[in-house]
């Protein structure tokens, strides 16, 4: 399977259920009176930074999840020089990071024992829309062999993801995630570029796996105050 431009695919109640909607993914997910422009209305005990969904959705009738990435976008670089705290990401890495994020959300949603992958829309068909926000890299150019640079974050990216059906292209759920990739016990470490790019996609899996959980256990899933 082909994910253009990025990213990755999911289900249902589920995309609360998502990045971690409730504390537990069992625990029913407790929603607040207002409502978005598109009908959502907020989560209030989710884990994510912030989830909406709508109080009458049903996956029920879904058996099937389709990816559509929305790619990625990064912060700005304004500040240069010894004093810069942030570095622009060059086009190759950005594709690299891409790739990743592709590559890992498809091995874990393929392993989902609920839905089946598939390319086209249909009437038993989820798509999952997502892309990451405001990437920032921490992660200053390599000058040379001789260099020893000490990070403790690799950087930050805020994850974006919406549940549509397929057909009318409905937003059924948002979530909002914003998460770090940072040195295990936040200890500084020498900055290479095999351990970045291990953070990177230490962070996508983690994201990646959380989201197929939830979708698996999504007919367990409750909503109150709707």
């Amino acid at each position: 399977m082909t994910i253009k431009n990025g990213l990755l695919a999911a289900g249902a109640p589920a995309l609360l259920l998502l990045v971690g909607c409730a504390t537990n993914p069992n625990e029913p997910a407790v929603l607040g009176d207002e409502e978005t422009f598109d009908g959502l209305r907020r989560v209030e005990n989710s884990r994510a930074s912030a989830a909406w969904i709508r109080p009458d959705i049903d996956l029920s009738t879904y058996t099937k999840i389709r990816l559509q990435g929305a790619g990625l976008s990064f912060r700005p670089v304004t500040r240069t020089g010894s004093s810069a705290r942030e570095f622009p990401v060059s086009q190759a890495n950005q594709q690299r990071m891409q790739q990743i994020l592709a590559e890992v959300f498809t091995e874990e949603l393929s392993q989902s024992t609920r839905f089946q992958l598939v390319q086209e829309p249909g009437p038993e068909v989820l798509t999952v829309w997502g892309g990451l926000y405001d990437v920032v890299s921490f992660v200053p150019p390599e000058r040379g062999a001789r260099d020893r640079i000490f990070i403790d974050r690799v950087g930050e990216a805020t994850l974006v993801l919406e549940l549509r059906d397929s057909e009318s292209n409905t937003t059924l759920a948002r979530a909002v995630d914003r998460r770090a990739a940072a040195r295990s016990g936040g200890t500084m470490q020498r900055s290479n570029s095999a351990s970045n790019w291990a953070e990177v996609r230490r962070v996508a899996r983690r994201w990646a796996t959380m989201l197929r959980e939830r979708l698996d256990a999504a007919d367990t899933w409750k909503v109150i105050g709707s």
